[in-house]
């Protein structure tokens, strides 16, 4: 029997990323990077949130709002395989799927009152557009929720730092100096595709109300400008 299920946006994550491209590729690959977690007016009840403070980890749940497609494939070329190999979507955490939902496990770095949104989240290490729309918060019970010995396929090994950054003090001078860190640390990710090996092009991403621009050549990323857009930093 088929079914089908409405669910209500309850939060949105406001994050220091415009666009998809630059976000970490997963949750917790730079805990540096701070977002809030707002709630929509309906759920702005601070009762909803009572005891949330005794843990240190959540996990959000939310859509890929930016991927929402009308069909699905049941086979997808993950990134972190070059883009070559087709797996089924079922043994990736993809976003072209038949129901567009993710889950991130977030650090809770503290629960806090803002005059425009009320109670609010404050998280580290979130791998979410600006914007994105939650639909649920769960509390991460460390004896369910992290398995020991368990098996993580082709996604075995974390993902670490796979390039060393040059910012040059002109343009570093332009970055917030509490969002330099992490610019940094997402910039040593690798943001480009994986079949992408240009020297000479040119990429460019929306991070904390700027627009950086960066070049790579072998394992070496070389900022080559950043400047301030239209859009200002959402926190």
């Amino acid at each position: 029997m088929s079914q089908e299920f409405t669910m209500k946006t309850i939060a949105r994550i406001h994050s220091d990323f415009a666009g998809k491209f630059g976000v970490p590729r997963q949750s917790g690959l730079v805990e540096s990077l701070e977002a809030l977690v707002v709630f929509e007016p309906e759920f702005r009840n601070p009762a909803a949130l009572r005891g949330l403070e005794g843990f240190s980890h959540l996990w959000l749940v939310w859509v890929f709002d930016q991927a929402v497609r009308e069909d699905w494939s049941p086979t997808v070329r993950p990134p972190r395989l070059g883009g070559n190999t087709r797996l089924g979507v079922f043994a990736t955490r993809s976003p072209f799927r038949p129901n567009p939902l993710a889950l991130s496990a977030v650090t809770l770095a503290g629960i806090e009152e803002t005059p425009a949104w009320g109670t609010a989240l404050r998280v580290r290490g979130a791998d979410l557009v600006d914007g994105t729309p939650i639909l649920d918060i769960k509390p991460y019970l460390p004896y369910a929720d992290c398995r020991p010995g368990a098996a993580g396929g082709f996604a075995a090994a974390p993902e670490g730092e796979a390039l060393t950054v040059d910012i040059p003090p002109e343009w570093l001078a332009v970055v917030p100096p509490e969002r330099r860190e992490a610019l940094r640390a997402v910039l040593a990710l690798d943001p480009r595709p994986r079949y992408q090996e240009d020297p000479d092009r040119v990429y460019g991403f929306g991070f904390a109300g700027l627009e950086v621009r960066f070049t790579v050549e072998g394992s070496a990323l070389q900022v080559r400008e950043v400047r301030p857009t239209s859009e200002k930093s959402p926190f």
